[in-house]
């Protein structure tokens, strides 16, 4: 008997007739890529010989982009968001309690009632709300609706007697309860949310959370995600879906800083493109304030709007500085929420202290970035530190932004051009859901700084918008950068992973004001389709 011997043959795929944009720049564009065994093995503008046995994948012409990733987003946050109240753009906290009375109408039982996304500074009446009308329209369920930041939240009665929050309860350092003639008005900030206790999800529940988010954003072009304060239990339902092969995106992991259990998670070590590279844990977020919308951004001098407020320290500086100990002993990245600009410098400088001559090579990071004095930008150059920051929280904030800080502070606000003339790269995000999942917006806030309907005329400081090319690179190769991964992602080139996005139209070419409304076509990570239009 004759056997021959045939070897062994790895799947592939060959795509053609593509306009592919590589971000690779010795040869940034191409019209043929192969794919093998999850990695690009060639790009080019020719089948090579080794695979024309193979059927191709003809793309008609249409624009391929290195996958995106949200370099700062909330994955379980989203998750949850898709199964709660939708609070963002409302205009008036009429239309809230309205909703909270629809939902409560729907259950049969004393459920909790959540939402997310209110934001008072869309309502005629800019003042932080008070819990009465609400309780009197929602009397018999406890009611936790967040804030858009994330940072502030309002309880009903009910959920405050549940809670024991009543007028005797005292704000916890770095939070605030508001009160109202003695009382509590169910308006949490920042640290003074730790009062509020819900019901623990189960490891099922999360994960169906984390599956459901990520098919969101995968038909939105997002490929990856940078997740900004894991706790431990949503950390193990990821390993479990990593050890399942079943995440559908790949997920950076930011420690959440939970003082029980960091020190023993940090031991591990760091656990670097676990699963073929979907899920990596190398990072720890840390908070240095709280949010310019709830006037708890921690600014150098007092709010324009709030005389003799300067915000929040929320983390204090024996704390910060234990955290960032742990992580130069165990080797990992740190990065830290600062958002007025005494905690940007805050941060800066005890970066510099605690990490000293180690400090350039660690790619530690400040995320947001948001309010910074111009003074200080060119030291996240000199320490090498990264600024990570959010396009969209500028064209969401920039209507109110002046009356909280004042119009010179406003120079280094969002200021991305500054950042980047000064030597940096800027890694790019949404905060979803404090904003929109959907990367096109944020790239549209960063060529233009105007709202979709084109204002304020110019764009908003229109001195510090980026390019195309930039606001592009911040969603991938700089992303990439901030997370360790340049060398396998990022961009469309022999040897990475195979991330990558079919879209509708030319975002180079067409006007401004389409790039919201650009549509994946396809999206495929490590060379699995995870997301296809017809005819996509």
């Amino acid at each position: 008997m004759l056997f021959l011997l045939v070897p062994f043959m790895i799947a592939a795929d060959v795509y053609v007739n593509a306009d592919i944009v590589t971000l690779n720049a010795e040869a940034p564009r191409a019209q043929v890529m192969v794919l093998e065994d999850g990695k690009f093995v060639y790009v080019g503008n020719q089948i090579p010989e080794a695979f024309r046995h193979l059927e191709p994948i003809d793309l008609h012409g249409k624009q391929v982009l290195p996958g995106l990733t949200d370099a700062h987003a909330h994955l379980i946050g989203l998750g949850s968001a898709l199964e709660r109240l939708d609070l963002k753009g409302i205009s008036s906290f009429e239309e809230i309690i309205d909703l909270a009375k629809k939902k409560a109408g729907t259950l049969s039982t004393a459920d909790w009632i959540l939402g997310r996304g209110w934001d008072q500074n869309l309502w005629k009446n800019k003042t932080f709300p008070n819990h009465d009308a609400l309780s009197q329209a929602v009397p018999n369920h406890p009611v936790c609706l967040y804030r858009v930041d994330g940072h502030a939240l309002l309880l009903n009665q009910k959920a405050m007697d549940l809670l024991n929050i009543g007028p005797q309860t005292e704000s916890p350092e770095g939070g605030q309860i508001l009160m109202h003639d003695g009382k509590p008005t169910g308006v949490l900030i920042d640290n003074a949310m730790s009062l509020v206790i819900l019901p623990k999800r189960n490891k099922q529940a999360t994960r169906q959370l984390i599956l459901k988010a990520s098919r969101h954003i995968a038909e939105l072009g997002l490929t990856g995600v940078h997740d900004a304060g894991v706790t431990y239990d949503n950390l193990a339902a990821m390993e479990e879906l990593g050890r399942e092969n079943k995440l559908p995106i790949r997920l950076y992991v930011m420690l959440e800083n939970e003082a029980e259990t960091l020190h023993s998670e940090l031991a591990k070590g760091p656990r670097i493109n676990q699963f073929n590279g979907y899920l990596t844990v190398r990072c720890i977020k840390v908070y240095a304030d709280g949010a310019l919308g709830s006037r708890g951004a921690w600014l150098k001098r007092a709010y324009d709007d709030a005389p003799g407020h300067k915000g929040l320290q929320v983390t204090s500086s024996e704390n910060f500085d234990a955290v960032l100990a742990q992580a130069k002993l165990h080797g990992f990245q740190v990065a830290t929420h600062a958002i007025g600009d005494q905690a940007n410098r805050f941060v800066l400088d005890h970066y510099k202290q605690v990490f000293g001559a180690e400090l350039s090579d660690r790619r530690l990071r400040v995320e947001h970035a948001q309010i910074v004095d111009i003074e200080d930008i060119p030291l996240f150059q000199k320490l090498g530190v990264i600024p990570s920051m959010q396009p969209t929280h500028c064209t969401s904030d920039m209507g109110w932004a002046g009356e909280r800080v004042g119009s010179d502070r406003l120079e280094g606000a969002y200021a991305w051009r500054r950042f980047l003339d000064s030597g940096c790269y800027i890694p790019l995000g949404s905060d979803f859901p404090v904003e929109k999942p959907t990367p096109w917006d944020g790239l549209y806030a960063a060529v233009t700084r105007q709202t979709k309907a084109g204002k304020p005329p110019g764009g908003f400081f229109a001195d510090q918008v980026l390019t195309r090319e930039e606001a592009l690179k911040g969603f991938t190769i700089w992303a990439a950068r901030a997370s360790f991964q340049e060398d396998i992602l990022g961009s469309i080139q022999k040897g990475k992973f195979a991330d990558f996005i079919v879209i509708d139209r030319d975002y180079f070419q067409v006007p401004a004001e389409e790039i919201p409304k650009i549509k994946v076509l396809r999206t495929v990570v490590g060379g699995n389709t995870v997301h296809q239009r017809p005819n996509g």
